[in-house]
This record gives C-alpha cells, structure tokens and sequence, in this order.
C-alpha cells in the first residue's frame, strides 16, 4: 500500500500451523480496526526441520506439511498476494476447522477449485518445482528471526520476531489493542522475548 500512514506486517505461515492460522486470523482482524496491513509469505516447517534429529511420530507430522506450503508458493507466484490471502484462508479453513488431512494433495486441489484457481497447482505441489521459491521466501522470514522459532513470525518496527502464540484469536477492539502492544515492544531495538507457558490448546471459533 502506498499510504504512509498505513503500518505494514510482513506475516511469515505455514499453512498446516494452528498457531499461525490463529495468528492470521487476528491480523486480518486487526486490520479492520487499525490502519494495517498485513503482507502474507509463506514459510515451511518441512525446510525448517530438515536435517534435524526428530521423533519419528513428529517427523512423520512434519513431512506431511510439503504440500500446503508449495501450493501457497504456487498460488503466491501465479495469482499474487490476494489469492494467497484467499487460499491460506480456504485451505487453512480446511486443514484446521474441518480436520481435512494435511498431505493430501485431494484438500490442496479442492481449495484451488473453490477459489476458481489452477487445479494443477495441486499436482505441482506434490513435485520440487516450487521448492527453490519456497526455500526464498522461508529464509527472507526466518533468516532474521533465527533458527530457534517456528511460525508465526512476524516483521513489524524493522524487526522480526516469533509469535504471537494466542489462542484464540481476538475480535474488535481487543484485537487492536493487542496489537498496538506488539508493535510497541517491537519499536524497541533491545525487545528479544516475553513468554509464558501455553494452558490451552488452538481454540477455532
């Protein structure tokens, strides 16, 4: 946008992540109460753990989540950053509220269809083809952030940093204020981090 009094959010996601589906959800909430912007990019849990020493339950997790990373690749490069918008959103929808498998690249084309977007994106997400791209915008997100986080990430104030972990996502105003208190602890070159420990799971609402 070229409105200088819009704040623009670089949001990194892996669509098969809970935590950044709710996350997603409070940005888009949150421009509708703040003069923001959120820009989307794809990041991928798959690139994150590779060469990583996993549990085998977890790795088997992790190598599931290939395909809906490629196919937001795919959607971002074909259509840009709308459709992408679009189809995090139908395919997240799919992945988290309705339980559909992750991996199957079945779900992946059913939210291409429904967006009226490229069928054969879902064949080429189940290939390397968009892997290159993909291993780009993973490490134009990540990179700053460093290797110790996951997704959501956040670029926001010129620095990138992990989170919010929120469960669930807050609507209205309460959206606006949590994110005028991110963005103020991020104006500070020497925040690092703020945690405490999860007591509730990804509350879908």
């Amino acid at each position: 946008m070229s409105d200088d009094s819009v704040q623009e959010v670089g949001f990194w996601f892996d669509p098969a992540c809970p935590w950044a589906w709710m996350a997603s959800r409070w940005m888009l909430e949150v421009e509708t109460v703040r003069p923001v912007h959120t820009v989307f990019h794809v990041m991928s849990l798959s690139v994150l753990n590779e060469g990583r020493e996993l549990p085998f339950d977890y790795r088997a997790e992790i190598d599931k989540n290939w395909q809906g990373a490629r196919a937001c690749i795919g959607v971002d490069r074909r259509y840009g950053q709308q459709a992408l918008r679009d189809f995090y959103t139908e395919l997240g929808t799919r992945y988290h509220l309705q339980r559909q498998p992750r991996g199957d690249i079945e779900v992946i084309r059913e939210a291409l269809k429904a967006l009226g977007l490229d069928e054969s994106i879902a064949d080429a997400a189940d290939t390397d083809v968009y892997d290159d791209a993909m291993r780009v915008s993973h490490h134009e997100g990540m990179d700053p952030v460093g290797d110790d986080v996951g997704t959501p990430v956040l670029h926001i104030n010129g620095h990138a940093l992990f989170g919010p972990v929120i469960s669930p996502a807050p609507k209205g105003e309460e959206a606006g204020n949590l994110f005028d208190g991110v963005s103020k602890v991020t104006a500070y070159d020497g925040f690092f981090e703020l945690k405490r420990t999860r007591t509730v799971g990804p509350i879908f609402d």
